[in-house]
This record gives C-alpha cells, structure tokens and sequence, in this order.
C-alpha cells in the first residue's frame, strides 16, 4: 500500500506542476496579445488549452505506463516547450502553429515509446550494431543527391516533397542507444585499452565524424564528440582517455581553422566580430565592416539581449524588425530564439529559463545514479548530457563563450526535428527512472 500512495503521489505531483505549466502557458499568450492589440482574445488562450490537453494525455500515459518514474522532468520539458512556442507566435502566427503541430507529433511518439518499451527497454541493447549504422546512415541522407539541402553552409537538411527534417537529431540518439550498449558490454576491456575491442567503437564514431565534417556541421560535430567522451569516461573511469580526447580535438580544431574555410570564417566572427576597416564580405564578393556582414546576426543578437536589460521589454514588447518589416536577427526564432527571450523576459527571465535547463540535468543525472545496471546507467547519462552540451553550445555561442554553431536550443526553438528527438530523449529517461524506482 505504500508504494502504491508512492507512486500516486509522484504522478500527482507532475499533474499539478502540469497545471502550472498550463496557466503560465495562457498567461503569456494573453502578454504577447494584449503587447499587440492592447485585449485579451480568446482565440490566442486556446493554444494554452490545447497544450494543456496534449500534456494531459502524456501525462495519462506516463501514469499507466511509468508510474515510478521522475514526476518533475515532463512537467519541465512542458515549460519549455511552452517558452518557446510563446516566443514563437510572439515572433510569427504561422511558425507557432507548425511548431505546434511537431509538439504534437513529439508527444505522440513519446507516448508511443514508453507504450513500447514499457515492458523492458533493455531490449535495445540487442541491436547495438544496427543503432551504430543507423546513426552513420542518418547522419549520410543529407549526402544523397537530390535529398540533401545547404542552409546556412552546412548541409543538414534532407528535402522530400514539402517534407523537410533534420536527420542529425535522430542519429544523436540512435549513437547514445549503441554506444551505452557498447561500452555496457566492452567496459572492463576498454578500461585495458585493448585495440580489438576499441576498434568497433573507434570506427562508428570515426564515421560520424567524417561525415559531419563533410557536412560542415561543426555544433554536432562538438556535440557527438562530447558526448563520446563523456560516456567513455563514465563507462571505464579512465580520465587518460578524456585528456587524450581533448588534446586530440585541439589538433583537430586548429587544423579545421587552418584549412576549411567555414571553420574559420566562424572562428573569425568569434575572436573579431567588429571591425573598424572594411573587409571583404563573402555574400556580397565587396568589401564592408564585419558586423555589417559576417557577423551580423550574431552582433544584432547582442544588441537585443542588451537590450533586455535586467527586467526584460516584457512578452511581445521586444524589437526584431525594422520600420519596413525586415527581421533584424536572421533566424531569430531558431538558432537565436535566446536572445529574443532575454530581451522580452531580461536577465532575471533568461537566467531562470536556464535554471530550468540545469535542473532537467540534474535530475537526469540523478536517474543515471539510480540507475542499477550498466546499460541503463551509460544510457541515462548519455542522453542528459547530450542535452546539457547542446545547451551550453548554442547558449554560449549566443553569449559569445565559444565561436557560434547552428544548433537549436532544446525544446524552445523553433524546429520540427529538434522537438521529436528531444520527446524521444525523455522518454528514455523516464523509461529508465521508472525502472530504477520500481526496483
């Protein structure tokens, strides 16, 4: 009987923090609205409803599928989501509904995940091998002729039809699945540094990192590598392997800086992004100031979280186009939807959005700690730190920490793929939390 109040009161406690969610989610459409039309419209609050409805239903199906699990982690990727997708329609009617629709289908795989594997999800473990060349093979589609598209100098993006999806956000999961199983099995081995059974792991992560430096995508290139080393380190203990690892990325950076020219072009922005001389602006083949053309984007963002200030302009108050219409920060709802939140919600609003994020790592890391077997631990570990790296490298690249990658920031911006993987990625969690607190 007392497991059982246990486990009721978790899922409780995730419904009320649902229910705050949902009233934060309607108090800032009903901001951006009254920002714009100085009224409250009703049609704007039904988006709250409706994210109120949909988070409900997973919520249904995380109490009947895993009733143990972490009651505090849906509740915080509701809010996220509910940040961004505010920030969205603050920024484009048409982007929030599509954005909308992809919560939606997150939500529906998410659910379709723990209904899934809700009896074991260690079966996984099994088809190691096939999630190691279904990340390769992912991460290859946008090299196919005629499915691959460039944007932004980086070739991520495949094209079918009216269809477009990012398949990098899939492959970083299906790596985590196969390198969790992986080093589960090869832990011990891998502790001696044996060449045999190292080889296998070195090949897939070669591979995918070939193919990602073939695709200029230099955020997940430092996201897969990151990743690889934090859950080698966690599955053998060995810190040798990440000095080594790191040393090696060093080389390996200043070679890329030294010989591929998007690799320096966004090293350059980083170290110089004002110039008081005209240089020579690639998109135009002329000469300009820096800011007015390479580093644009990013020096605009500055100037918008600057402008947030301490309290922030307020939700649908920011400024992001000029007298004509034209968007001040290109990309703003995506790559730079952070500088469009610290401008609206200030230094208070944009450091809480990320105390929001740590806190999701936290727990994340504590259901790693929980965890009692090997797969489960290396899987738990490796999912929540993908997702903290990703934070840290699109957020750092926005405040000028390190050099600028085009990688979305989780759950808020705006990006079809970005939000279904990252559904996936709580669905592992809380598959292995249940586990681990049921046992």
């Amino acid at each position: 009987m007392g497991a059982r109040a246990l486990r009721l009161g978790s899922r409780n406690r995730e419904l009320v923090y649902l229910s705050v969610v949902g009233i934060l989610t309607g108090l800032g459409f009903a901001s951006v609205y009254i920002a714009r039309q100085a009224e409250v419209s009703w049609g704007s609050l039904t988006y709250a409803v409706f994210f109120f409805v949909l988070y409900l239903a997973a919520h249904v199906v995380a109490r009947s599928t895993v009733p143990d699990a972490d009651p505090y982690l849906l509740p915080m990727a509701a809010l996220l989501t509910a940040v961004g997708v505010t920030e969205i329609y603050r920024l484009g009617n048409a982007d929030a509904f599509r954005q909308g629709l992809w919560i939606v289908v997150g939500v529906a795989l998410f659910a379709l995940a723990l209904l899934g594997l809700r009896r074991d999800y260690r079966l996984l473990e099994q088809y190691k091998y096939l999630f190691g060349i279904g990340a390769i093979a992912l991460l290859f589609l946008p090299r196919v002729p005629g499915l691959g598209t460039t944007v932004n100098g980086a070739r991520l993006w495949v094209h079918v039809g009216s269809f477009r999806f990012q398949p990098g956000e899939f492959s970083k999961i299906f790596l985590i699945v196969f390198l969790a199983a992986y080093l589960r099995e090869k832990r011990e081995s891998l502790a001696q540094a044996r060449l045999k059974d190292v080889g296998p792991l070195l090949v897939i992560w070669g591979a995918c990192m070939l193919v990602l430096a073939s695709s200029n995508d230099l955020g997940s290139g430092l996201l897969y590598f990151g990743i690889f080393l934090a859950m080698l380190y966690v599955a053998t203990a060995r810190m040798s392997f990440v000095l080594t690892g790191v040393a090696l990325f060093a080389a390996g950076g200043v070679v890329a800086y030294e010989k591929i020219p998007h690799v320096h072009e966004r090293v350059t922005i980083w170290l110089h992004p004002w110039t008081t001389h005209k240089v020579f602006c690639p998109s135009t083949g002329g000469l300009a100031l820096r800011q007015d053309c390479e580093s644009y984007q990013w020096v605009k963002s500055v100037y918008s979280i600057a402008n947030g200030g301490f309290g922030g302009t307020g939700l649908g108050k920011g400024t992001f186009t000029t007298t004509d219409g034209h968007q001040l920060i290109p990309y703003v709802n995506s790559d730079f939807i952070y500088s469009a939140l610290a401008q609206e919600l200030g230094l208070i609003g944009a450091a809480a959005l990320l105390l929001v994020f740590m806190l999701f790592v936290a727990r994340g890391m504590k259901i790693a700690l929980q965890a009692d077997d090997g797969f489960s631990k290396l899987l738990a570990a490796g999912l929540t730190f993908g997702f903290a790296l990703q934070t840290f490298i699109i957020v750092g690249g926005v405040l000028r920490i390190i050099p600028l990658t085009g990688i979305t920031l989780p759950f808020v911006s705006y990006g079809g793929s970005s939000v279904v993987a990252n559904f996936l990625l709580l669905a592992g969690l809380l598959l292995v939390s249940n586990r681990a607190n049921s046992s």
